[in-house]
């Protein structure tokens, strides 16, 4: 274990379990926030990258996994858990029990799903908030868009391309439950009634970007309604993923409406093309902070400001 100094004043104590690559690339964007500080980085193996980063960082780091916070209750008052949809399962009910705010970056599910752009403010009432997946950041927003806009959503079908390398092995390990947590997704933001998640793992080399295409089939598409929507909805989500874009559409194709987004990624300790990992940090990041200022104005220590 590598200790370290006080909590910088103004900043929300936060805490990081799993130390792979969504973890590391969170810990760079939680030691740039002027919100939060890491005040534990914990993992399993104190020789791995991620670990060694932190200790880089002058972060502490600890190889007790869960029982880390269980022994010290008091290091952090939100933890990001970037471990796996099993290991979440359990965690979940140990930070409930210390009353520790939660942001699930697992296919879990064990609290509501959340979407930074779209239902914030209500998650901001809840100890356990779920990042979906990256798939799910990337193609709700458009799917939310979609429902919002147009009559009788029947069916909503996303596709989403990622560099293999940047699927790391708790992305792999957990691909059935990333399908389900996709599709349950675009099925709350969008009212479809049916709804079917893709994921293709790509090995060509230079590495591709993420790219994710939605494809909905409704009663009777309306361009007109949905752009200037959509238009607005993209924008929302650039404030906090700003190589978030729209490469395709809205069109329609064989009755059905399309858009295609690409996500590039900050390039903080993940290369930018992991655009798909870097969505669902910077969302992570974008709910943290709003947690942060929330709390922060409640002590008088901040002035309240929208951050989405």
């Amino acid at each position: 274990m590598v200790r370290v100094g006080p909590v910088a004043m103004n900043k929300i104590p936060v805490a990081i379990i799993g130390s792979g690559n969504i973890g590391a690339d969170l810990l760079v964007k939680v030691m740039r926030s002027t919100l939060l500080t890491c005040t534990a980085f914990i993992g399993r193996n104190l020789r791995s990258a991620g670990m060694l980063k932190a200790q880089e960082m002058g972060v502490l780091v600890s190889a007790e996994g869960i029982d880390y916070i269980k022994n010290n209750p008091t290091c952090c008052k939100l933890v990001f858990d970037a471990t796996s949809a099993q290991a979440h399962v359990v965690h979940a009910e140990t930070f409930k029990a210390l009353g520790i705010t939660c942001i699930d970056l697992t296919p879990a599910k064990t609290g509501p799903m959340c979407l930074p752009c779209v239902n914030m403010a209500e998650c901001l009432s809840e100890l356990d908030v779920n990042m979906v997946t990256c798939g799910g950041q990337a193609s709700a927003p458009i799917a939310y868009a979609i429902g919002q806009t147009q009559d009788d959503v029947d069916y909503v079908e996303v596709i989403s391309a990622i560099a293999s390398r940047s699927a790391g092995p708790a992305t792999r390990a957990n691909l059935d439950e990333y399908i389900h947590t996709t599709e349950e997704a675009i099925k709350k933001f969008s009212g479809a009634k049916r709804t079917k998640a893709i994921l293709n793992l790509n090995p060509a080399t230079p590495c591709i970007d993420m790219q994710t295409t939605v494809l909905a089939k409704v009663g009777s598409p309306n361009l007109e309604k949905l752009k200037p929507f959509l238009a607005e909805l993209v924008a929302r989500v650039q404030r906090y993923v700003p190589g978030y874009a729209v490469l395709v559409g809205p069109l329609i194709e064989n009755g059905r409406i399309v858009v295609t987004i690409k996500v590039k990624g900050l390039g903080d300790y993940l290369p930018a093309y992991a655009g798909n990992l870097d969505i669902i940090n910077c969302g992570a990041i974008a709910m943290a902070e709003e947690y942060a200022s929330m709390w922060l104005q409640r002590s008088g220590d901040v002035k309240k400001e929208r951050l989405v």
